[in-house]
């Protein structure tokens, strides 16, 4: 038994997933410039209700995805409780609208093909389509 337990060890170990490897986040939009690049503080002011010099509609992940976890931290820099009382905030004095919510990265995509102007945070694992722009790929 006891030549069984390094075994299993190993063995789990092989097939536990890469926390690495999903870390990174690309920033996507569906625009007519593909040239167009944007720094991760237009980003955060783009996906906060904020003025960048480009028009660009914002789609996000509902809060409970990973993904959007990993862009409030990486990009926006606040929690999701934090985001979300400020957007309560902004609904309430009716000074800003937050970005539009869909349930998932395929949904997300599907939106993005499908909407010229519009632009979304998706893991490295999402398949990008050659006709959307990668705008920032976030390590």
């Amino acid at each position: 038994m006891k030549n069984y337990i390094p075994l299993l060890l190993v063995s789990a170990l092989s097939f536990a997933p890469n926390v690495n490897a999903n870390n990174t986040i690309y920033v996507v939009a569906n625009t007519t410039d593909s040239l167009i690049k944007l720094n991760r503080q237009q980003i955060r002011n783009l996906f906060m209700g904020g003025a960048i010099p480009y028009d660009l509609k914002a789609i996000s992940l509902p809060p409970e995805n990973q993904t959007r976890v990993l862009f409030n931290t990486k990009v926006v820099g606040l929690t999701e409780a934090r985001i979300q009382s400020y957007w309560a905030q902004m609904r309430f004095t009716g000074r800003k609208v937050a970005p539009k919510e869909v349930d998932s990265e395929i949904l997300a995509l599907e939106y993005l093909k499908n909407n010229k102007g519009t632009i979304a945070y998706l893991s490295s694992t999402a398949e990008i389509p050659s006709n959307l722009t990668i705008i920032l790929e976030i390590e």
